[in-house]
């Protein structure tokens, strides 16, 4: 019998063990950690056949393959030794690929903007009829959908570098590009090793769509992928590649190809940086085949993305919105740029590397303060002094920010207090969901309990 390991006890890698073990492989599920709820997972899966080690120090030895959880370090010593042996050794994503590879994917990657506009595809597709399923950072595991009897007509894969770089021959009908900023740095090291990752995967794909808008994206230059479909909200002139291949915005009109689509007021998301996540998901729906009818119709009732940008309540006429997941510089800048001032911010977390130059200027443009949570309360400070910005607290928790915050919107005659952290969750969450989450509860606390 045919011996697989694979690591990581998480939800894809579950997913990927159940996978090899319907096709006749005998299983070993290795993780490193080990506590009361890996336990638990344990038991549940040993009827399955999957033999789980916790506490694992993995070391190769006569797998057949190796599939490797997003979470796991590529370049950690077993797996390059691995690789140095022969072993197949991939990631979840392309084990996935490998039994669902007959299906039509529509692959979306990118730093920021890849959730919004992966559930904004995804909602075009089912508005025309179309069966899809999302999977990767949203939705399913990837190898969840190879274990379904019956398959969806596309998989709309939202991807990160991670889940990219540990596969290989992975080919979507459809790759998208949304933005490229630092991030990911601890583990890829480089922003060019970050960007190479992420272009591996537009070059696979079949057709490829790029924000023409995003600095980086931009300067890759026409030259490299002269064919692709190119976006931009500022108009056709500033279209990159072939400019009659595009998607642009003008006199307030999505156009594809020369072709008049929507009007740009369909979205009722805020925000430029919504403007290109819709350009985006027009050409991913076109290039499908999908008619502009359900285009409109699906983009008129999208309602948005839990955690980026999300309205949680008015209270004492002030919008409290929650964007969790804007987890770096980038994300928080875009997002605080998105909303009315003056603005009560709500920062901090896990502090990530980056430039967060753009975003100190917005805050010194649009914040009449900030509130200052998590391991990057005292970082943050420091940071904002040195700009000459003193409307800062550290608060610590978000109990501590929601409550200063009601006091601080009316003070400041505030329109929205926004949560757009700029960091990870890890420090005091399980996930930027779980931060979001309890932002959204205090929030409602706080309206059925004003005093």
């Amino acid at each position: 019998m045919k011996q697989a390991t694979v690591i990581g006890l998480g939800r894809s890698g579950i997913a990927a063990a159940k996978l090899l073990i319907k096709h006749g492989y005998a299983v070993t599920l290795s993780d490193s950690s080990q506590n009361a709820s890996l336990e638990a997972q344990k038991q549940q899966l040993a009827p399955l056949g999957i033999n789980v080690k916790l506490g694992d120090k993995f070391i190769p030895t006569t797998e057949d393959i190796i599939v490797v959880s997003p979470g796991v370090p590529w370049d950690i010593a077993p797996l390059v030794r691995a690789r140095a042996m022969g072993i197949d050794t991939i990631g979840e994503m392309e084990l996935a690929w490998r039994y669902l590879g007959d299906i039509p994917w529509v692959a979306i990657t990118g730093t920021n903007g890849k959730t919004t506009t992966t559930a904004l595809v995804d909602a075009i597709f089912q508005a025309a009829g179309l069966e899809t399923i999302g999977c990767g950072n949203i939705g399913f595991a990837a190898c969840e959908l190879a274990l379904l009897e019956t398959k969806p007509a596309w998989i709309i894969a939202e991807l990160s570098s991670y889940q990219i770089e540990s596969t290989f021959t992975l080919k979507p009908q459809i790759g998208v590009w949304t933005t490229l900023t630092p991030d990911h740095l601890a583990r890829h090291k480089t922003v060019d090793k970050y960007a190479q990752i992420k272009a591996k995967l537009l070059r696979n794909s079949q057709h490829q769509i790029f924000n023409g808008d995003d600095r980086y994206l931009h300067d890759l230059g026409a030259s490299d992928w002269h064919e692709a479909t190119w976006t931009s909200v500022k108009g056709q002139q500033d279209l990159r590649g072939n400019p009659k291949c595009g998607v642009w915005i003008a006199d307030s009109w999505v156009y594809f190809r020369g072709e008049k689509v929507l009007p740009v007021a369909s979205l009722k998301m805020p925000g430029d940086h919504n403007l290109q996540n819709l350009l985006m998901a027009v050409g991913v729906a076109k290039l499908a085949g999908i008619e502009n009818r359900a285009i409109a119709e699906a983009v008129a009732s999208f309602p948005g993305v839990a955690h980026r940008l999300e309205y949680i309540c008015t209270y004492a006429g002030v919008d409290y919105i929650n964007d969790s997941k804007a987890t770096n510089y980038d994300a928080a800048d875009v997002g605080l740029t998105a909303v009315k001032a003056p603005v009560i911010l709500i920062a901090g977390g896990e502090a990530k590397e980056g430039d967060d130059l753009a975003w100190l200027e917005t805050i010194k443009q649009k914040a009449a303060a900030v509130l200052l949570i998590g391991n990057a309360g005292t970082r943050f400070a420091d940071r904002l002094k040195s700009i000459g910005y003193p409307h800062y607290e550290i608060v610590e928790t978000m109990k501590n920010a929601v409550t200063r915050s009601s006091q601080l919107a009316t003070q400041h005659q505030a329109k929205v207090v926004l949560l757009s952290p700029a960091c990870a969750s890890f420090d005091q969450y399980t996930s930027f969901e779980h931060r979001g989450d309890d932002f959204r509860q205090l929030c409602q606390l706080l309206i059925s309990n004003p005093d």
